[in-house]
């Protein structure tokens, strides 16, 4: 399958075609920046060509399955399909202070089956292509057209890993980084991960620029093993030294989910100070999305701000996240376990 972001199967169509590299250049803009529809990127080419490019190219790889808009806050959570009849999310935010943003996905399921993530409870199928990464980007961005709003910033948090997928994950994000496609900054991108030491490092050593965030949840080793199986491959004190060469090129973001009576108390307090005394870190203390099958209760909001201004007072950068899109299912994965559970009834 030709899709749009085949770059080499397009220059061959541009070869056979005899057409102008400026056209295709004007093809490209179409598509990824000026989010235009399929029709509407063809008339960019000579007339002759037209035929040949709409029999050999799939402008979109996913489905838009379902669409779900807060009426809250703005947000909009997508429910894609895979060629293969698998469902996937992806997140626009809207922030009122901020540039538009997308969460999107890397996998179909996850196989770090995390305690507190609906995704985890889905298991692994399968990762996701190149292509199919960057639809959710580019089909955000057609839906955003009438807004006069476009996707500034991408963020790899929803469902998977991004450095269990490695190869693709790096390849999308080798494409909106190019000027001549998305053209997004590396300080526009964000990869998040559950914390993988060797991945991390060669994610730093290819994009020394770009934000890391690192899933850490609790600084204490048993605590952590119990949220996140991954703890016990890759302990906290392998990662600390990971994130010791990733603070060479600037702050880590921290995440850290705040689940009460399991990471709150005074012992994951001081274990939390102490493992990132002396690290450039910006931590965000995110509130817990629940959902059905969970035992879990997110601390709450009055106790996850003392929470983080005894950090300020410690002197980290700290961020009291909300939740967006709250009544539109905002855990990663929920939506997508529901209806596939729906399909099985």
């Amino acid at each position: 399958m030709t899709t749009i972001y085949d770059i080499d199967s397009i220059e061959e169509l541009r070869v056979r075609n005899a057409v102008q590299p400026h056209r295709i250049k004007r093809f490209r803009n179409a598509l990824f920046k000026s989010s235009n529809d399929w029709n509407e990127a063809l008339e960019t080419l000579p007339e002759a060509a037209r035929a040949d490019f709409d029999r050999t190219i799939t402008f979109q790889c996913l489905e838009l399955a379902e669409r779900h808009d807060s009426e809250i806050d703005g947000a909009s959570k997508l429910i894609f399909k895979t060629h293969d009849h698998h469902l996937i999310e992806s997140v626009i935010l809207r922030p009122k202070t901020g540039r538009t943003s997308i969460c999107i996905s890397s996998q179909v399921g996850c196989a770090c089956y995390c305690s507190f993530c609906a995704t985890g409870k889905m298991g692994f199928t399968r990762n996701l292509t190149q292509a199919e990464i960057l639809d959710q980007v580019t089909q955000a961005n057609r839906m955003l057209r009438p807004e006069d709003r476009t996707i500034r910033n991408v963020v790899f948090m929803g469902m998977g890993e991004p450095l269990l997928n490695m190869d693709h994950v790096f390849s999308a994000v080798d494409f909106l980084r190019q000027p001549s496609l998305f053209n997004l900054s590396d300080a526009r991108i964000t990869v998040s991960t559950v914390g993988i030491p060797d991945a991390m490092e060669t994610f730093i050593e290819t994009y020394p620029d770009m934000q890391l965030a690192l899933s850490l949840h609790s600084a204490r080793q048993e605590v952590r093993q119990r949220m996140m199986p991954q703890a016990r491959t890759y302990p906290l004190e392998q990662l600390r030294e990971t994130l010791v060469a990733a603070s060479k090129h600037g702050k880590v973001m921290i995440e850290y989910l705040m689940l009460a009576g399991v990471n709150d108390r005074e012992e994951d307090f001081q274990a939390l100070e102490e493992y990132l005394k002396g690290l450039p870190v910006h931590i965000n203390l995110i509130p817990y999305n629940e959902y059905p099958g969970s035992n879990l209760q997110g601390t709450p909001e009055p106790e996850r701000k003392a929470f983080g201004e005894r950090l300020k007072t410690a002197g980290f950068d700290t961020t009291l996240r909300y939740s967006m899109g709250s009544d539109i299912a905002a855990a990663c994965g929920q939506l997508v376990q529901h209806k596939q559970k729906e399909a099985l009834l």
